[in-house]
């Protein structure tokens, strides 16, 4: 096997996939426990919302990181202090999980930007938009069986199976990371060495997200894509019960094998040229919008408009975000880009986070079915914004490429 498929980068997506599997069972069970123990959900989209928004504030530094020290050993590190870390999940309460959240964000803002550069450094042009399509797909299969897991381990009441499984993932997940290897393209090699000062830079660097139209636009179009998204896992667990027929595990399910299905069938069609295209993202932020309305009016509808919008919900979460990582991975200045991309994914980090926090607290003010139709306004002022024109042409010239 060749380029994306070939073994060592197969052996990434395993790491991905073992990685993420733990927090698809605390995205279901965290929700649950503070539901028994009378939580509100502006509690529990605090708590939620803690993990993405702590991996924004810190991946931009882990691109700097990574950028100075390489993946590999940047990885190794954070694989044994997120394996400390799902034992703490394991070993206190529902008091404890604020701060097992936050130090899981840290390990995730290294561990996916040093997946994620990594790839970008290693894969030839003409594939990386698989490959990061792949790595993308492979954060998400776990959320196909971690929510079924979950809501089992959850009827059965034994929360010995569930600090098990957390052990058991942390294990696996460090022996498959510590075998892995990153090799870069020969032509990148010191391409994107800097010697400048860090906390310089990253000021700098924090100022291309308004100077820097692609940046700006790809990273404004996330941040309220992510929201949408975000509004979902935390809440659809409490959601679903005042549906009839409506099932958090089967909608949670569906988003994930959609998910899953597309990034794998539709990856050759991400384009891998450094272009912009209005029809493709804007079509794309449109299934957003119909998700959105389907699943805030499958109260009054029924689970047949809520599992609907689980498809189109997963659509959109498999196109949207490998489309515009791999346009920013053209169109950057290669001598920022690590920095840069990490930013980018940062707003992503901080719109799921802010679909818990800002979403938790409408849906005590008003209800999950208003709050889920005010996700579908913001999804259409976003849609309104890709649509209203293109960024800086339709490619990427040779010495845009190279950073000139």
């Amino acid at each position: 096997m060749i380029g994306a498929l070939s073994w060592p980068f197969i052996r990434l997506y395993v790491l991905t996939l073992l990685y993420f599997s733990a927090n698809s069972i605390l995205n279901v069970i965290i929700p649950l426990q503070g539901e028994a123990l009378g939580a509100t959900n502006t509690t529990i989209g605090i708590i939620m919302g803690a993990y993405l928004l702590t991996t924004m504030v810190f991946r931009p530094w882990a691109g700097q990181v990574i950028q100075r020290h390489g993946p590999i050993r940047v990885l190794r590190i954070i694989l044994i202090v997120n394996g400390l870390t799902l034992l703490i999940y394991s070993f206190t309460g529902f008091g404890g999980y604020l701060f097992a959240r936050v130090l899981q964000g840290v390990c995730t803002a290294f561990f996916s930007m040093a997946l994620q550069l990594g790839i970008i450094d290693a894969m030839p042009d003409k594939d990386r938009s698989q490959g990061i399509s792949m790595y993308s797909l492979c954060s998400y299969m776990p959320g196909i069986f971690g929510p079924l897991l979950a809501i089992g381990m959850w009827q059965t009441g034994e929360t010995d199976v569930f600090t098990l499984s957390m052990v058991v993932i942390a294990v696996l997940t460090g022996v498959v990371g510590f075998t892995a290897r990153i090799e870069r393209q020969p032509e990148e090699k010191g391409a994107e060495s800097s010697t400048g000062n860090p906390a310089v830079m990253m000021l700098q660097a924090m100022g291309q997200l308004v100077r820097n139209p692609h940046l700006r636009r790809c990273g404004m179009l996330m941040l309220i894509a992510s929201l949408v998204f975000g509004a979902v896992t935390p809440f659809v667990p409490l959601y679903a019960p005042q549906i009839a027929g409506g099932s958090a595990a089967v909608y949670l399910g569906i988003q994930a094998v959609v998910v899953v299905a597309a990034r794998f069938l539709l990856r050759s069609r991400i384009p891998s040229d450094g272009s912009w295209s209005t029809p493709f993202i804007g079509g794309t932020m449109l299934m957003l919008i119909s998700a959105a309305v389907a699943v805030g009016l499958a109260a009054k509808a029924g689970a047949a408009l809520f599992y609907s919008g689980a498809v189109l919900m997963g659509i959109a979460q498999s196109l949207l975000y490998p489309t515009l990582t791999t346009y920013l991975s053209f169109v950057l200045p290669k001598a920022e880009r690590n920095v840069l991309i990490g930013l980018f994914i940062a707003t992503a980090d901080l719109g799921v986070a802010l679909g818990g926090i800002v979403m938790g607290p409408v849906a005590d003010l008003t209800s999950y079915s208003s709050m889920y139709l005010i996700c579908a306004v913001l999804g259409f002022l976003a849609a309104l914004f890709v649509l209203q024109g293109r960024i800086g042409g339709g490619g990427v010239s040779a010495a845009e490429r190279s950073g000139g």
